[in-house]
């Protein structure tokens, strides 16, 4: 069974408003994607809707992914942005999906976020602005950061034998 947890976003509009696109380290360039709401509500999922669009949080463990211990690549379920290499996720106790790195720095983005009474720090897909999580200084070497993921933000693409 799935059950989510309502939590309001900081300071977060529910579409992405940012346009051109994003420049990487070494000039690539990277396309965001924008849609209205009306646009992610027919694409996504209504679980998936709610925690990448409206921040929402699934309960610890019901998501698909927070026990998957298979070998591949955790993409954004909204833009299918590369964002997770399975061989970066750690089991952290918490029940959702954690990851210590994600595949490139500049494809996730962080904000302050103050709601539930919390400091915390939210991750969002540099691509599409779409809520995936928070990221904590408590994770594993080499970096020390627990990055843990809601399950319906990700899809996740099996490596190939």
């Amino acid at each position: 069974m799935f059950s989510l947890i309502s939590c309001q976003r900081a300071q977060q509009p529910a579409v992405n408003t940012a346009s051109g696109p994003i420049v990487l380290p070494g000039g690539d360039t990277l396309q965001r994607v924008v849609k209205t709401k009306e646009e992610w509500k027919a694409m996504l999922s209504p679980q998936s809707y709610f925690v990448l669009r409206e921040a929402g949080t699934e309960r610890a463990f019901t998501g698909a992914y927070w026990d998957n211990h298979e070998k591949g690549v955790y993409v954004c379920a909204g833009c299918g942005l590369p964002l997770f290499d399975a061989a970066h996720k750690f089991d952290s106790g918490t029940g959702w999906p954690s990851y210590y790195q994600p595949v490139r720095q500049e494809y996730v983005s962080g904000h302050d976020d103050g709601s539930l009474g919390m400091d915390r720090t939210e991750v969002r897909c540099a691509r599409c602005d779409g809520h995936l999580g928070h990221v904590f200084p408590d994770g594993p070497p080499p970096t020390g950061l627990r990055y843990c993921i809601n399950s319906v933000s990700l899809k996740f693409e099996k490596a190939k034998e």
